[in-house]
């Protein structure tokens, strides 16, 4: 049984960094929102937007939520890590138009965003893994 509980443990492992990438980059947009607010509404309802769905993220996750959740998380972060690449190089259209400057901040979510989709690809790889996880963290 070791090597089952050493898998169980990367799987909790490969969670927790998901679910904590996706606190940190909420935390990181949530107090960006007034900022982008001021921009005008495309750009602060693109940060409110992706507050308030890596919030429900974060929840669902620490709540056991299964292969949906961390399809959806997956999906999520690497949407994000997409739109900072448009944004910094040609501008969202309807959101975000003019390309901004690329800066540390970013690079810093961007990087934390990566760990969460590593971990997210890896826990998506072993569906089986997830189910017993999921009963494992809600019983």
């Amino acid at each position: 049984m070791p090597h089952r509980d050493s898998r169980i443990r990367r799987q909790e492992l490969e969670r927790d960094v998901l679910i904590v990438s996706c606190a940190i980059s909420a935390g990181i947009h949530g107090a960006l929102v007034p900022e982008h607010l001021a921009e005008g509404a495309g750009p602060g309802g693109g940060f409110l937007a992706s507050t308030v769905v890596l919030t429900v993220l974060v929840v669902a996750l620490s709540l056991g939520a299964g292969e949906r959740a961390v399809l959806g998380g997956a999906t999520v972060l690497a949407g994000l890590i997409v739109a900072y690449g448009l944004a910094v190089s040609t501008g969202v259209p309807l959101l975000h138009p003019e390309a901004e400057p690329v800066d540390g901040l970013g690079l810093v979510t961007k990087a934390v965003e990566a760990f969460g989709l590593v971990a997210a690809v890896a826990l998506l790889g072993r569906p089986a893994g997830l189910l017993h996880l999921q009963e494992r963290t809600t019983s």
